[in-house]
Formats: structure tokens, sequence, C-alpha cells
């Protein structure tokens, strides 16, 4: 049996390109993506205790926790290794639900690492992914050995990439959601049943040396269509790309924004003003990762 507690930062993500391609004949949409994991992050608690998995979300009400992806990443943990004792986890949110973030997924992932300290050796790292792929596509890249990868197929095909310097980054949380059906549909009628989808341009990815690079390179499929059916979100990514950054993005289908900067103090005003001009938006000023942060354990601690 484990011991001891596992602290642990399950880190947002954005997509710093996006292209969506083919639709395969089960109804999933083959992805090209570029993930980029952020220092915004959920926290999270877990120790050993009792008999079955306690989730305590706080004050924060997320549907029933057996329908939670952290709930289903200790089960599912649990079940593969046969372990019988029971855990209990405190998630703590800072992530923006529902809005392509990845706040979930990362969730999910953070919760198969802890569980592998607190339980040591019982899955080595590629049993771990064969984990995270069953709990959702965009689980595996937050169990990458970096915070930069390509992704592509359903997004469980992964290519860590060296991480690029540390750049401040703005975050925008409207208060509207998109639901991310809805922006596949929409994706679909704007194509039309005709258009052919180029396939993936992997070999892009030796460009992706500095900044510049992936700017030139930054784009979201999903924009043609979610911006123009959302007039809130077209107005905050032209606020963010004419307030001096890099590039404005929607990630992944939404309904988050982000804007990255290359300097701190132009990403700190460009924050407070885009504060100012959307009151109902909440604003994150944030950072790139250049690793995934570590979790911290204390063993010794009764469960």
């Amino acid at each position: 049996m484990g011991g001891g507690m596992i602290r642990i930062v399950a880190p947002a993500k954005v997509n710093l390109f996006l292209r969506v391609l083919a639709r395969e004949e089960s109804g999933f949409h083959q992805l090209e993506t570029l993930f980029q994991a952020l220092e915004l992050g959920d926290e999270l608690v877990l120790q050993p205790g009792g008999d079955d998995i306690s989730l305590d979300l706080g004050n924060t009400w997320m549907g029933p926790p057996e329908e939670n992806l952290v709930y289903r990443a200790a089960r599912t943990f649990l079940d593969a290794t046969g372990i019988r004792t029971g855990v209990e986890i405190h998630l703590e949110k800072r992530i923006p639900v529902q809005a392509g973030l990845g706040g979930g997924s990362s969730d999910a992932a953070a919760v198969l690492r802890a569980m592998n300290i607190l339980f040591p050796d019982r899955l080595d790292w590629h049993d771990l992914l064969t984990l995270a792929g069953e709990l959702g596509s965009d689980v595996p890249f937050f169990l990458a050995p970096s915070p930069l990868a390509l992704a592509w197929g359903r997004g469980q095909r992964l290519l860590p990439l060296p991480p690029l310097p540390r750049l401040p980054v703005v975050v925008a949380a409207p208060p509207e959601g998109v639901d991310t059906g809805e922006a596949y549909r929409l994706l679909a009628r704007e194509r039309g049943t005709g258009k052919v989808v180029p396939g993936p341009e992997i070999c892009r990815v030796e460009a992706l040396s500095h900044w510049e690079s992936v700017a030139e390179m930054a784009e979201n499929d999903f924009e043609a269509v979610i911006l123009p059916a959302h007039p809130l979100l077209e107005k905050i990514r032209s606020s963010m790309a004419g307030a001096g950054s890099l590039f404005a993005r929607l990630s992944g289908s939404g309904s988050a924004l982000f804007a990255a900067f290359m300097a701190q103090e132009d990403a700190a005003t460009a924050r407070e003003r885009l504060a100012m001009e959307f009151p109902h938006t909440r604003f994150f000023l944030t950072h790139t990762l250049e690793t995934f942060p570590e979790a911290f354990s204390r063993p010794g601690v009764e469960s």
C-alpha cells in the first residue's frame, strides 16, 4: 500500500495552431494541433484513505463526482492496478471550465501521475499513456515529457518538441460558452460535403524554433465559424490582437481566447485595458511553461 500525500498542479493548455482535418466514419475528426501548457493551473491534493474514491471540489459545482474526469482517472488507475484501498482527492479549480483550455484533461493526467507516486512502481509511462488515452484525446499530452507538443490523429499521437522560452500570455474567459459539438457542426456546414480538407503538415514543426515562427503559423480552423456566431469573442480577439500581442487566437473550440506577448510589461498593460473594455470577461496573466510542474509528496502522512 502507498502512503503520504501528493500535491500537484494541473496546468492549462492552449492550441498554438489547430487544424481540423478529415471526418472518420465513426464521427470523430482527425486533427493537427500544437499544444502549449501554461502556468495557470488547477491544484490537486491526493492521499490514501477510506474504502472508495472521495472527491472534494470545495464550492465548485461540476456535476455528479462519478462523471468528473478526476474521479474517472482515479477509478481507472485503481481498476488497472488492482489496488483496493480508497483515495481522497481535493481539487481546487482555477482553470475556467469548458473553455478549450484542457482543465479536465489536465486534472485527469495529474491524478494518474499522483496515483503512480502514492502507489509506487505500479505502472510504467507507457501504461499511464494507455490509460490517459482511454480517458480523453487531450489527456496524454499532459503526461508528455515536454509542455510543447504536436498532436495529430484524434489528438492521441504526440510528438514532444523542445520547449520555447517562457513567454507572457493573457487568457480571456468570456461569460458565454461554446458547445464543442455545435462547433464541429458549424465547421462541417461551412466547408460543405464536397470540399477536400488537406492532410497533416507535420513537417512544419521543423520551423518551430522561436516564437516568431509560431506566430506565422498560428491559426485555428474553428475561428472561421465560432467568431461570426459569437460577436463578443470576435471583439475580444480583435482587441487582443490590437493590444501589442505577437498573436491572438481562440483556444480549442473556445470560448477561451489567448494572446502571446514578447514583454511582461506589455502583457500586464494589455490585461488591464482588456479588463476595463470587457468587464464581464475574466482575464488571466500567465506564462508558457518550459517544463511541466513536479508533483510534491509528503511521506509518512497517516491515511
